[in-house]
């Protein structure tokens, strides 16, 4: 029985043929103009991807093999301008002027139910740095440089066992890509035989890349990369096979949208069902939050699936504590307790009254676990040495950041962002959840800020905090790619500019909150009229409709629709795109600023021009909600 090579580069290992590792590029791949990987392809995680790449690569060899025997192939002159990258450096000051004026952030338990234990862990920080694999080279072949499988409309499935029972084969289908479509129409070239020299002429590729090609090793994930030929098994009681298999089919799509489509597949196989598989707190948290929008869209209430819903919800507190009193597995217990405060803001309608445990008490002892695991430091040191940062600090930041400003208290780890900022370096926001590092570091200034205008902070040094943070706002912007459409020629999107959109559009909502701690701000100032309608036209980047991206918009909708005047164009952009979301847009985060909002404006609509506006922080007060808005 033939057995894989566990050495060489990942071509050979798909062909089954000896590989001398050569580097950068082996022999084979160099003589045959095939594309050397020493660092793991997206393909390799899927057999149905796998056997594509393979059809893919005996068409390479075979129009090598051609134009061998023809002519010697003539080398494509080199582009005059290189593709613009995904991040842009500006000058910044050797300090942020008042960074010492902000207090050191370690924000208290409100109540939290792990503030009865202890931490004693202190792991070794190697395990959070490990360098990354070494670049696989990209060698230019004729009219060839660069081939990679289709993205577009690919079925990809996973046998998932359910208490060691194979009872489903999971399926997706992809249709939207960083990759130019394939000439068939359903997305998957066909080619006949099983020769690796085929003798049939096939069409030549006559597209190029419209952008740069994306790194797809974004992170250090919690769990070990998984081979594949590896079977997920996930253990539950019979009576709890359904909301596995609603969480799986309606769920996991929707919790990390911009990874998916920066690295396709990833959310699923490196984040979410390895915990499902191996982490007994965040599969109860994936059942109860698959119970609460079943609940949601398929309006099913009653006695039961509320029962469902806090039953899973007291098994993963009940298992949390059990795992910080223990003193042990700490990444297991901030990956499931991360799940616990983000993948609520999926789910759940603004009416729902399940009792549940406010988001910051949770982010409390997450807050904890971080720095008993030393992520902070990691990430620095990952960023210094370009490496891979934790994802779960990176997952931490941005609950972190945009969690501040709904509660109007300093970021937890303010000071780490501050320090990453002024050396220009990144902790993987972009990849992660689409707006770039430099605007979310910024947003955690502009949150200190608030905070310090909140303990009486004088006008004037306000506002020449204020000066400053727009001044570092409009730098980000002048040293950025412009907004364009996302999608190629085909409908393809391309994750670069769909970055850029995204974060021309937090970009603004930062600029709004900014302004909203200037002495005497009020919403129908012709600036803030301005900077909504600016946020408004922006939007029209950003895809929409049940495939787009609006609820990863939670915080900016808030920010731009809070301030906001009657008669504005934002409202009925956001009506339009609601429209578009259907039944979507009432469940999740988004449909929580939704009611937010047309609060904030019944109250706010009738004052005189020049009133004090109500608050939206005020509102939800008022509304006893303790919701994570983002």
């Amino acid at each position: 029985m033939h057995r894989r090579s566990r050495s060489g580069c990942f071509t050979c290992r798909l062909r089954r043929k000896k590989c001398e590792e050569g580097k950068p590029s082996c022999k084979a791949c160099t003589h045959l103009g095939l594309r050397c990987d020493y660092k793991r392809p997206m393909w390799w995680s899927n057999s149905e991807q796998r056997k594509q790449q393979k059809e893919i690569i005996k068409n390479i060899i075979k129009r090598t093999q051609l134009a061998k025997k023809s002519a010697p192939p003539q080398p494509l002159p080199l582009p005059s301008s290189t593709p613009p990258g995904l991040t842009h450096s500006v000058p910044t000051s050797a300090e942020v002027p008042f960074a010492k004026s902000f207090p050191p952030n370690r924000r208290p338990s409100h109540d939290s139910p792990y503030s009865e234990c202890d931490f004693k862990y202190t792991p070794e920080l190697g395990q959070f740095a490990m360098p990354p694999p070494p670049q696989a080279y990209l060698p230019s072949h004729g009219q060839y440089p660069t081939i990679s499988p289709y993205e577009v409309d690919i079925k990809t499935e996973r046998q998932i066992y359910v208490n060691d029972i194979p009872t489903r084969k999971d399926s997706t289908i992809s249709t939207f890509s960083t990759y130019h479509s394939p000439p068939l129409a359903n997305g998957v070239q066909s080619f006949s035989g099983d020769s690796w020299v085929q003798q049939e002429h096939f069409e030549s590729m006559t597209e190029q890349f419209t952008e740069e090609p994306v790194d797809f090793n974004f992170f250090e994930y919690p769990h070990e990369p998984q081979g594949p030929d590896h079977e997920t098994i996930i253990n539950v009681d019979d009576n709890d096979k359904y909301l596995l298999s609603h969480f799986i089919d309606k769920n996991m799509k929707l919790i990390f949208p911009i990874l998916d489509v920066n690295q396709h597949g990833s959310a699923r196989s490196d984040v979410i069902l390895p915990a499902l598989e191996s982490n007994q707190a965040y599969l109860h948290c994936c059942l109860s939050v698959a119970a609460e929008h079943m609940k949601a869209t398929e309006h099913v209430d009653g006695e039961q699936i509320n029962a469902d819903i806090l039953r899973h919800r007291y098994g993963a507190i009940q298992e949390l504590c059990a795992a910080l009193q223990a003193d042990a597995n700490h990444t297991s217990t901030l990956e499931a307790t991360l799940a616990m405060i983000f993948f609520q803001t999926t789910v759940g309608r603004p009416s729902d009254a399940v009792a549940d445990i406010p988001w910051y008490s949770h982010f409390a002892a997450a807050v904890n676990l971080v720095n008993k695991l030393e992520l902070p430091s990691a990430a620095i040191s990952a960023a210094r040495l370009d490496q891979r940062p934790p994802f779960n600090m990176t997952l931490s930041a941005w609950i972190d950041i945009l969690g501040a400003t709904i509660v109007g208290e300093n970021p937890n780890f303010a000071d780490t962002y501050r320090e990453l900022n002024l050396a220009d370096k990144s902790v993987g926001l972009a990849e992660l959840m689409g707006c770039e590092d430099k605007i979310m570091f910024l947003i955690s200034e502009i949150a200190c800020l608030d905070v310090q205008k909140a303990d009486g902070l004088h006008d004037m040094s306000l506002c020449k905090y204020v000066e400053y943070l727009a001044q570092e706002i409009r730098a980000t912007e002048a040293a950025s790619d412009p907004v364009a459409n996302c999608f190629n020629t085909t409908g393809a999107i391309r994750p670069r500019q769909l970055t850029t959109n995204l974060t021309a559009v937090f970009r603004v909502a930062a600029r709004i909150y900014l302004c909203t701690l200037v002495p005497g701000y009020f919403p129908a100032q012709a600036s803030m009229c301005h900077l909504v309608q600016q946020f408004t036209e922006l939007m029209d980047f950003i895809p929409a409709g049940p495939e787009g991206f609006d609820r990863s918009l939670a915080w900016p909708l808030l920010m731009a629709g809070a301030n906001s005047v009657a008669g504005s164009t934002f409202r009925v952009m956001l009506a339009e795109r609601c429209g578009l979301l259907g039944d979507a847009a009432n469940f999740g985060s988004l449909g929580r600023v939704r009611e937010l909002l047309a609060d904030v404006w019944a109250m706010n609509d009738g004052l005189q021009p020049n009133f004090p506006a109500v608050r939206w922080r005020d509102v939800m007060k008022q509304k006893n909600w303790e919701y994570l808005l983002i």
